[in-house]
């Protein structure tokens, strides 16, 4: 009431005049007062003015803050997780020649996606824009002479690259094998002993690996001296009591023979010369630095099953079958895999221009569309319904290409086209040009080797051939197959245990064009990631 009191008079107020109100709330006694009094009744009956209208906040400026740095995936526990250091002379996009570049590309990143720290050890042979120099460098013994070795790193999907820096190395990233025999085992020999020191003063992520929980991963005979100087030069001296080897076998056939006073340069004391002495019909009495690292590593993988079993023979180990046999105990076959974010039909950025396409097994007719893209692209007659043959390998005899050339003249009147891709002895480079000139409408020998061309080759013909005459695993049949292409190969090796002879009784295998079955396998990492895991635990815990 006493606010409603309040208004009323402040308005009569704003009216100009004087009200004599009588008690019962009746008009004034004077009739002077009547004008205003009926001023006031209108007034009283008006609605209240609404308030005056409050201002509105102004927009303040948001200043956009910097994205967040991106979160370190979290790692699923693993009981089993362990520090890893592989070790290798190539590693892909880095540096490679071949498979065992690709595998340590790939291997590394499959282990540390099941929660294992990872380091990748590989000289620097270029200058690598995406690697950066960790300041450290490191004073080593190495061929009787002293050597200062860098370090550059790199972290890319969850695994720490590590590359050697040494004068040796640059330079040779177009012939990572070139120099002669001295040079080339002046490097290996500097590899391995750089590579056993990089876990002691690294900083990876600001923290060194160190020497617990640790395992090293050699490849092949380039780091065979790995394992002997783990042993040699540290175990036997009270360091690294409890890390451990393990030997990867990708190509035995070479082996780092030479003569035996080498052994000198190498620093091996007298109580091991006999581990690495051979005798044998192929070289006669020589060193054999595979065969030491054979001796001494805690555990093998050799990279398929049936190659695990072809180093034991007389055939396939190369002078070494024996060692193999009476290692046997040690020795395991794991198939390779393939890293899908790079051999992916279905996201290969190689397919995406220049009229080929992408693809999957749904839409397995799109395929067709990249046979015409690379007839094509190579000058062929465009045409889907005839049969292309491709090949992509080095060209040496263990890759077979010169079977092809024997046969040429006979492929070439089935009326199929055929290209071919690789680099290596001149003899058959010169052999890829000359099934060219002889057949320009049906035949592409193309001497070299370029990345773009393989997918394109692997993703538009319909058969690849492999007449490899020895096969430790292949990767390009894995290749194939992931892309719906048929491969024809030769039951050796690897290509034996991936590549399944078709079975008309109860449908299975690969052959005969069946090309989605190839499709639908699972080629990862993954499955072979957990068999690696599984001997590495085994090596951990070898007295």
């Amino acid at each position: 009431m006493a606010c409603g009191r309040t208004r009323r008079l402040r308005i009569v107020a704003a009216a100009g005049g004087k009200i004599r109100r009588r008690k019962d709330g009746g008009p004034p006694p004077s009739s002077g007062d009547e004008d205003m009094w009926r001023l006031h009744q209108e007034l009283l009956d008006q609605p209240a003015p609404p308030p005056p209208p409050q201002p509105q906040p102004q927009e303040q400026e948001v200043t956009p803050l910097a994205p967040a740095a991106p979160q370190e995936p979290v790692k699923p526990p693993n009981p089993n997780a362990m520090n890893i250091v592989f070790v290798g002379s190539e590693c892909a996009p880095w540096s490679k020649t071949g498979g065992l570049g690709d595998v340590m590309q790939a291997l590394p990143k499959a282990l540390a996606a099941r929660g294992h720290r990872v380091m990748c050890i590989a000289p620097r042979y270029k200058c690598y824009d995406d690697a950066w120099e960790t300041g450290v460098r490191h004073r080593m013994r190495v061929y009787d002479s002293d050597q200062e070795v860098g370090f550059f790193h790199a972290y890319q999907d969850g695994v720490d690259y590590v590359f050697i820096d040494h004068s040796s190395y640059l330079h040779w990233g177009d012939n990572i094998y070139g120099g002669s025999r001295e040079e080339v085992l002046f490097r290996c020999a500097l590899l391995s002993k750089a590579a056993l020191e990089a876990p002691w003063v690294v900083p990876c992520g600001g923290a060194v690996y160190g020497e617990d929980n640790l395992v090293f991963v050699a490849n092949d005979w380039h780091t065979s001296l790995l394992p002997f100087y783990l042993q040699a030069h540290y175990r036997d001296h009270g360091k690294y009591t409890y890390a451990r080897s393990v030997l990867v076998l990708h190509n035995i056939a070479h082996q780092g023979r030479g003569p035996m006073d080498t052994l000198r340069l190498l620093e091996v004391p007298e109580q091991y010369t006999e581990l690495f002495r051979l005798d044998d019909p192929v070289g006669g009495e020589h060193m054999n630095i595979m065969m030491a690292g054979v001796i001494t590593a805690h555990r093998m993988i050799a990279v398929s099953h049936g190659y695990a079993w072809e180093c034991q023979t007389q055939e396939g180990g190369w002078g070494l079958h024996g060692v193999f046999q009476d290692h046997a105990w040690k020795l395991r076959g794991v198939v390779n895999g393939i890293d899908y974010s790079e051999w992916n039909p279905t996201t290969d950025p190689h397919l995406k221009t220049d009229g080929y396409c992408n693809y999957d097994v749904d839409t397995l007719d799109k395929k067709n569309q990249c046979k015409m893209a690379l007839q094509k692209e190579l000058g062929l007659p465009v045409d889907a319904n005839i049969p292309m043959l491709g090949f992509i390998g080095r060209l040496d005899y263990q890759k077979g290409v010169d079977l092809i050339r024997d046969n040429y003249e006979w492929l070439m009147s089935e009326n199929v086209q055929l290209v071919l891709l690789g680099s290596g002895r001149d003899d058959l480079e010169t052999a890829l040009r000359d099934m060219e000139s002889r057949n320009s409408n049906k035949c592409r020998g193309w001497v070299g080797f370029s990345v773009k061309m393989a997918h394109r080759i692997t993703a538009g013909c319909d058969i690849l051939m492999m007449p490899s005459r020895f096969e430790p695993c292949g990767l390009n049949q894995l290749y194939a197959m992931a892309y719906g292409t048929v491969p024809v190969v030769h039951a050796v090796g690897g290509l034996r245990d991936t590549v399944k002879p078709f079975n008309p009784f109860d449908n299975s295998g690969m052959g005969r064009g069946l090309q989605v079955r190839g499709m639908q396998q699972d080629l990862s990492w993954e499955h072979a990631a957990e068999q690696y895991e599984d001997v590495l635990v085994q090596a951990k815990f070898q007295w």
